[in-house]
């Protein structure tokens, strides 16, 4: 009875030592007599006791790996303190387990020098500008290294970029005195739009002044021009009122009664006017004329 026991005890420890359950995403190395055997997939597997042994656990997951922060030197020879995240992915167990004593630590220390190689080349302000570029840089040169460790790099991100103090305050005077000087440039730009907009409107108001008055003196001239005509036509009808009026009989002498009548008058006019008595030079001319006169008085009666 207790060999039985003995014998089913041994059974059961055998079962459990035989019997592996990988979780999904693992993959677990199995060394045979201290050589490598095999990689265990996720699910049940079974083992030799024994004399097959779990060497190694890897997660296959994409693990994030704090890199440590560090001082690195610019190209203009300014210490910049500079951490990162970098995110790796074990994609052969064997070449994790035996590629490298420890792919973390060979990653990391990686990670850094080519962080310091990479920001050496660079000036101080180009590390800011830079950062995809950097990123990049560091990727390609991890990803190549860690192929023959069963690493992926799949990307690497720069967390803060920290020059010394004495940078900070240069460079927040340097942004200060830039925004004084847009600021100063705006303000420049809007007297300069606004006299712009000052002589613009002078020069639309003196447009329209001088419109006006060109188009005043227009009318002013249309005006007069029609006045002229109007005087014009008027007179032109007098004159053919009076043609007709000559034409008519007894129109001539009517005229010749009017120019006796006008004459007689100039003359007794300059004679109120002035003490000097002016004559003409043929008085029987003015005889003639007076005869006349009083022949066409008398006709007209």
């Amino acid at each position: 009875m207790e060999i039985a026991l003995v014998i089913l005890f041994v059974a059961i420890i055998f079962i459990i030592k035989s019997v592996k359950v990988v979780p999904q995403q693992h993959a677990w190395v199995v060394e045979r007599l201290g050589r490598f055997h095999a990689a265990l997939a996720p699910g049940l597997n079974i083992v030799v006791p024994f004399i097959d042994r779990i060497a190694y656990r890897h997660m296959l997951k994409e693990v994030p790996l704090d890199v440590p922060s560090q001082v690195c030197i610019t190209k203009d020879n300014t210490q910049l303190q500079v951490d990162g995240i970098l995110y790796f992915q074990v994609m052969d167990p064997r070449l994790a387990s035996y590629g490298t004593s420890n792919y973390i630590s060979a990653i990391t220390q990686l990670a850094q020098t080519t962080l310091r190689s990479v920001i050496g080349k660079m000036e101080l302000d180009k590390t800011f500008e830079e950062r995809e570029h950097i990123n990049s840089a560091v990727v390609a040169a991890l990803d190549e290294a860690a192929s023959s460790w069963g690493v992926k790099v799949l990307r690497y991100e720069i967390k803060d970029l920290t020059p010394p103090k004495e940078i900070l305050h240069a460079m927040q005077a340097q942004i200060t005195a830039e925004r004084e000087k847009r600021a100063l440039i705006a303000a420049s730009e809007g007297r300069k739009q606004e006299q712009i907009n000052i002589a613009t409107g002078e020069r639309e108001a003196f447009i329209q002044r001088s419109e006006g008055a060109k188009q005043a003196a227009i009318n002013n001239a249309q005006g007069e021009g029609e006045a002229i005509k109007t005087v014009a036509e008027a007179t032109a009808q007098a004159i053919r009122k009076v043609a007709e009026a000559i034409e008519m009989p007894g129109g001539m002498n009517a005229v010749n009664l009017k120019v006796a009548e006008k004459y007689v008058e100039a003359f007794a006019h300059i004679a109120k006017e002035s003490t000097t008595m002016i004559l003409p030079n043929n008085l029987a001319d003015m005889g003639a004329m007076i005869s006349t006169t009083m022949s066409l008085i008398k006709s007209q009666r």
